[in-house]
C-alpha cells in the first residue's frame, strides 16, 4: 500500500541500497494540514497518530489521525473567531502539551505563520521575539510563570492583541480548553487568495543564539516535505511502529521528530510531557509503549550510559539516532555495548532539514556525521568558495545555483521584514566546519568561531572533547580558547564530573596526560577547570561563547 509521503516524492537508490536521488512533485497549494493530516484522516481514521503522557504519568491519551483532523479543524475555527488570519504571526509556547499539535496544524490550515518558543523565556527574551517576529497572537501554557512574563513583555509590544492560555485560566486571557468545544468539527479549506500556497511563509524559528541575539529563520510550507528523508531514511520509522523524539516543542528538532516526516510516513509519535529529563523516568517507556525508533541529543545518551541499562527492557527498540550536537565516539561505543544498537548520527540546522547523515543503508563510522542527504548538494568549501580536498577542514556549504531544495529556509527575517537568504555565489554557508575522509564520510570540526589557534596550530574543540569524554568520570565537557601572550591562545577544558567524583590537581594532571597519550600532544588542555554545570542555551546547547567571555574578562582584570 502506498504511504502518504510517496504521493509527493520521486526517489532512486544506488547499488548499495542508499538513497541516491530525491525530488518532489507537489502543486502550488500544498499544505501539510490538508494534504497530510486530512488525507490520513480519510485514509486511515482509526490509526494512532500520537500517544500522549503527561508529566507525572497520570494522564495518557491516544489520538488517531481522525482525531487530529477533528481537533485541528475545531482549533482553526476557534483561532479564526479570535481574529487570527492568513499571514499573522502566532507564537506557540506549549511545552509538550498535545494542544501544540492541534494548534500548529490549525495555523497551517489558516495560513498563519507559526513561531514555536520555549517556556524558559523571560520578559527580555519575549520582548525581543515579539517585536522581531511581529507577533500578533500568543498561545501559552498555564504551567509556570510564562504567561506572566508574556504580559510584562506585551506591555511594550502593542501589536500582540490576542492571548490564549492552555491547561488553565488567567484574567485577560482566552481559555483554550473552555472555548474549543464551542467550535465546529469541520473547517472548510480556503480557496483563491485566502488559500495558503506552498512557497509562502509557514513557520519561523529563532536560532539558538550561541554567538549573539537569535536570528529568525523563515520556512515555507514545503519545509514539511523536507523531513521525509529525516523520518524515512534516517529515523527508519515503521508505519506500524512508534517513534520517540525527546525534543520540547519550542525547538526545531521537535517537528523533525514529532510531526512532519513521521506522519508523512504514517508513523505514530510518542509524546512524554516531562519537565526535567530523568533517564530513569524515560527508559521504562520503551517497553511500556513498544517504542521502535528513538532520537535524542548526545547529552541524553550520556545520561543513559551512566545508568545500568541492563535493568531496562529495550527489546522493542530497533533503531536509534542522535542530533543536535556532535556525538563523541565513546558514547556510541558504550550504547552499542549495552544495547547492540548503532547510534546513527545526523546533522542539520534550524535553517535546514537533515543535511548530512548516516542513512539506513550506511555503516556508521563512530563520530562521523555520515554522508550528504541527496536532497541537498553539500560540499566543504574554503573561505574563497573553492571545494576542499580530502582531509582539509572547511565550512559545510549547500550549493543552490542549480536548484533550491525543499527544506532550506527562505532566509532570516530582517527588521524591515525583508528576507536575507544569506546566499552568496550560489552557496549557503552553514557556519559549521568539517572535513571529508576518503570514503566520503563527513567529520564535524566545530563552529567556525569556536576554532582554537595555538602556536600556529588549528585545533578543533570537539576533537579534544571527544577524547576527554572517554574518561568514565566525565559527564560533560566544553573545550575553549583562552588568550595567551606567547601562544596566542591556550586550550582550556571546562569539565562537569559525575556526582561521585571530586575534582583536584591530581585529576587535572590525569586528564591532561590522557589527552597527550590519545591525541597529538599540542592539543592537550593546559588549563582544566571543574564546574558544577556548563552554560547552555535554552535549547540545551553548550554556550562556549559564555565560557570564553568569562575567561576574557578575567584576563582583562
Amino acid at each position: 500500500m502506498e504511504l502518504c509521503y510517496q504521493r509527493f516524492v520521486k526517489e532512486t537508490f544506488d547499488q548499495n541500497g542508499r538513497l541516491a536521488t530525491f525530488d518532489f512533485d507537489v502543486d502550488e497549494n500544498y499544505n501539510f494540514g490538508y494534504d497530510v493530516v486530512d488525507y490520513l484522516a480519510e485514509k486511515c481514521p482509526d490509526k494512532t497518530a500520537m500517544i500522549y503522557l503527561n508529566a507525572d504519568k497520570s494522564v495518557e491519551r491516544r489520538f488517531t489521525f481522525g482525531d487530529m483532523k477533528k481537533y485541528s479543524d475545531m482549533t482553526a475555527n476557534y483561532f479564526r473567531s479570535l481574529g487570527i488570519k492568513k499571514g499573522d504571526s502566532v507564537m506557540l509556547i506549549l511545552k509538550r502539551h498535545y494542544q501544540f499539535w492541534f494548534s500548529i496544524i490549525a495555523l497551517h490550515k489558516l495560513g498563519a505563520v507559526v513561531v514555536p518558543a520555549t517556556n524558559q523565556l523571560q520578559k527580555k527574551d519575549l520582548t525581543y521575539r515579539f517585536n522581531k517576529a511581529y507577533i500578533k497572537a500568543v498561545v501559552v501554557t498555564a504551567d509556570g510563570d510564562i504567561a506572566d512574563h508574556c504580559d510584562e513583555a506585551i506591555a511594550e509590544c502593542p501589536q500582540v492583541r490576542i492571548k490564549v492560555i492552555v491547561n488553565g485560566k488567567k484574567e485577560g486571557w482566552s481559555s483554550f480548553d473552555e472555548e474549543l468545544p464551542k467550535h465546529d468539527y469541520e473547517f472548510v479549506r480556503p480557496v483563491g487568495e485566502d488559500a495558503p500556497k506552498r512557497d509562502e511563509e509557514m513557520l519561523m524559528y529563532f536560532t539558538s543564539g550561541t554567538t549573539g541575539y537569535p536570528k529568525l529563520a523563515v520556512h515555507a510550507h514545503t519545509y514539511s516535505l523536507g523531513h521525509i528523508v529525516t523520518a524515512r531514511h534516517w529515523h527508519n520509522v515503521d508505519p506500524d511502529g512508534v517513534h520517540f523524539t525527546i525534543s520540547e516543542t519550542g525547538w526545531g528538532k521537535s517537528v523533525w521528530g514529532k510531526l512532519y516526516g513521521q506522519w508523512l510516513c504514517e508513523t505514530a509519535v510518542m509524546v512524554y510531557d516531562f519537565d526535567k529529563f530523568d533517564a530513569n523516568e524515560i527508559l521504562p517507556l520503551f517497553k511500556k509503549y513498544n517504542i521502535t525508533t528513538f532520537c535524542a541529543p548526545t547529552t541524553m545518551y550520556r545520561f543513559f550510559i551512566k545508568e545500568d541499562l541492563s535493568k531496562y527492557d529495550l527489546s522493542s527498540l530497533k533503531y536509534a539516532n542522535v542530533a543536535g550536537e556532535a556525538m563523541n565516539p565513546e558514547v556510541f561505543k558504550q550504547f552499542y555495548e549495552a544495547t547492540g544498537l548503532k547510534i546513527m548520527e545526523g546533522f542539520g540546522q534550524t535553517e535546514t532539514t537533515l543535511t548530512i547523515a548516516n542513512l539506513v543503508s550506511d555503516e556508521p563510522k563512530p563520530g562521523s556525521m555520515g554522508k550528504p542527504n541527496p536532497q541537498y548538494d553539500v560540499v566543504i568549501c574554503n573561505a574563497e568558495g573553492d571545494e576542499c580536498s580530502v582531509g582539509e577542514v572547511g565550512e559545510i556549504c549547500i550549493r543552490v545555483d542549480k536548484k533550491v531544495p525543499y527544506g532550506l529556509f527562505m532566509g532570516y527575517l530582517e527588521d524591515d521584514f525583508t528576507l536575507d537568504r544569506r546566499i552568496e555565489d550560489g552557496i549557503y554557508r552553514t557556519g559549521d566546519t568539517a572535513w571529508v575522509d576518503e570514503d566520503g564520510y563527513f567529520w564535524f570540526n566545530g563552529r567556525s568561531d569556536d576554532l582554537i589557534k595555538s602556536s600556529g596550530y588549528r585545533i578543533s574543540p570537539f576533537e579534544i572533547e571527544s577524547v576527554i569524554m572517554e574518561l568514565p568520570y566525565v559527564l560533560e565537557c566544553a573545550v575553549t580558547a583562552i588568550p595567551d601572550e606567547v601562544r596566542g591562545q591556550l586550550v582550556k577544558a571546562t569539565i562537569v564530573l559525575v556526582k561521585d567524583k571530586d575534582g583536584n590537581d591530581e585529576l587535572k594532571k590525569e586528564i591532561q596526560n590522557y589527552v597527550k597519550k590519545v591525541t597529538a600532544p599540542y592539543k592537550y588542555p593546559r588549563v582544566v577547570e571543574f564546574v558544577e554545570n556548563l552554560p547552555k542555551t535554552i535549547s540545551g546547547k553548550i554556550k562556549r561563547v559564555d565560557i570564553r567571555k568569562k575567561d576574557n574578562e578575567k584576563t582583562d582584570k
